[in-house]
């Protein structure tokens, strides 16, 4: 993994908002899975490759990294599982444009949150940037009246919000380390997938699916983001894990036709906008202190 700390952070950010982008399409490409198997198999080789790079990384250390999330840890393994959860599950009914978008919200959440739990206060810019993203997300719902897409819209709440405690609990407790805590992330995604299953085993075509989600789209993605991180200022980590957002749509439409409502885009534009106004008020006020 050496090798990787040579290229510059914000290149693999990046490169991985772009390996996290497919994850729409992929879940569309299934053939006769489900969605829990989906979250199964996916979270299988998403397990795998958490696992390999806290043994490459930690070596000896390996059990005691994991020990010393402790608690918190494990709640935000939890919570963040649920979310992964939550992303299937709203990648499988709905269409991968509703999803992306909606799925951007987390630092809007992470704003009422940290104001509801934290007591932090929440500046006229941030206020603004969340009536915003709101405004735009019924626009989008509003394109979105059919049940199961708009249970797939519900569902899509569920990871911008599970990250937004993550990242809450982690500032109430910054000794928390975050690779150690995908781990407990993936197994308990396994685990979901496995309980809600009514049998694990789906065609090699799937299974070959289940493991480019895994390994590659989200495992790749993870990877390249927690190295870029290091040496990338956190809002501008922000503003590049929206190509995400952009990307994810474009590929379903050039791959699957999937074609989203004008409206949808438009309020799209408006929540992505006001995800902006966030990242770039969030730099102002670090600047200052």
């Amino acid at each position: 993994m050496s090798f990787l700390n040579k290229i510059p952070g914000p290149f693999l950010v990046f490169f991985g908002a772009c390996t996290l982008s497919f994850g729409g399409l992929i879940v569309k490409s299934f053939e006769g899975a489900n969605l829990w198997q989906i979250l199964f198999w996916r979270s299988v080789f998403f397990s795998i490759v958490v696992l390999f790079f806290l043994i490459i990384n930690y070596k000896k250390n390996f059990f005691r990294s994991i020990y010393k999330v402790g608690l918190p840890g494990a709640f935000g393994g939890i919570v963040l599982s649920c979310g992964y959860a939550g992303y299937v599950f709203a990648m499988y009914n709905t269409t991968v444009a509703n999803a992306n978008f909606i799925i951007q919200t987390q630092t809007i959440f992470l704003a009422i949150f940290g104001y509801i739990f934290l007591k932090e206060k929440i500046s006229k810019l941030t206020l603004s940037s969340i009536i915003l993203a709101f405004g735009g997300i019924f626009l989008m719902l509003g394109g979105s009246l059919t049940t199961g897409q708009m249970i797939g819209n519900i569902a899509a709440f569920i990871m911008p919000i599970s990250f937004a405690v993550l990242i809450l609990t982690i500032r109430k407790y910054p000794s928390v380390d975050m690779i150690p805590l995908q781990l407990i992330a993936g197994i308990g995604a396994v685990i979901i997938g496995y309980l809600f299953s009514s049998k694990i085993m789906i065609s090699s075509h799937d299974i070959f699916l289940g493991f480019i989600a895994g390994f590659f789209q989200v495992g790749l993605g993870f990877i390249f983001i927690t190295i870029g991180a290091k040496t990338t200022p956190s809002a501008l980590v922000g503003i590049i894990m929206l190509t995400e957002a952009v990307l994810g749509p474009l590929w379903a439409w050039l791959f699957i036709n999937e074609n989203p409502p004008l409206i949808v885009l438009i309020g799209g534009s408006i929540v992505l906008s006001a995800v902006l106004i966030q990242f770039f008020n969030l730099k102002r006020e670090n600047q200052k202190n």
